[in-house]
């Protein structure tokens, strides 16, 4: 069985958010356990999402500490992954999947993923997060056109979708093409 890393965001009936690491071999394997195709099966979706985060976990790129997920009781809510990409001579965020059920959406959930994964972010000395993203959700995050810090997508995007936010809030400009790694896209979208 692949053991999954990831940080636990658990949250209460007060709605307070309490980000905790799995303290055991056993809470690791309850989540490598559960079932994340149902937080995939969202109205929007290529359908890829569930094996997207397995190549990034599996991937050279993946930030253990930045895989949270939120869950309620025993059950898994949502997730977010944040993993490395290049941006010319840097190292940056991507942030991508985001993803909370359908019954639990409009609660708040996601925002708290991705306000956990920035604070994480911070710490860990990451200065921006991209995202290929709704414009009208991300923005209350701190995400803003990318090219605002020059950071421009490798690849034809509607206006307004591929932002960056500035985790340490400095806004030095990278003025730099992303570089997704070759895991955030099928092999057959590669190789034909």
């Amino acid at each position: 069985m692949k053991t999954v890393y990831a940080f636990v965001l658990t949250l209460f009936m007060t709605g307070i958010a309490q980000a905790q690491a799995p303290a055991t071999a056993t809470d690791r394997i309850r989540l490598a356990d559960q079932k994340y195709e149902a937080l995939f099966a969202a109205e929007h979706t290529d359908g890829d999402e569930y094996n997207l985060v397995g190549r990034l976990r599996q991937s050279r790129f993946f930030i253990p500490e930045l895989s949270l997920v939120a869950q309620t009781g025993d059950k898994i809510v949502g997730h977010i992954l944040f993993t490395k990409l290049k941006a010319g001579q840097t190292t940056q965020l991507a942030l991508a999947p985001l993803a909370v059920l359908p019954d639990y959406q409009r609660q708040g959930i996601g925002g708290r993923l991705i306000n956990e994964g920035h604070k994480i972010a911070r710490r860990l000395g990451y200065a921006y997060s991209v995202v290929i993203g709704y414009p009208a959700y991300y923005p209350r995050f701190g995400y803003v056109d990318a090219a605002k810090f020059g950071l421009r997508a490798p690849f034809e995007l509607p206006k307004g979708v591929f932002m960056a936010c500035d985790l340490q809030g400095n806004g030095l400009p990278v003025n730099a093409e992303v570089e997704y790694p070759a895991e955030f896209f099928p092999a057959d979208t590669i190789n034909g």
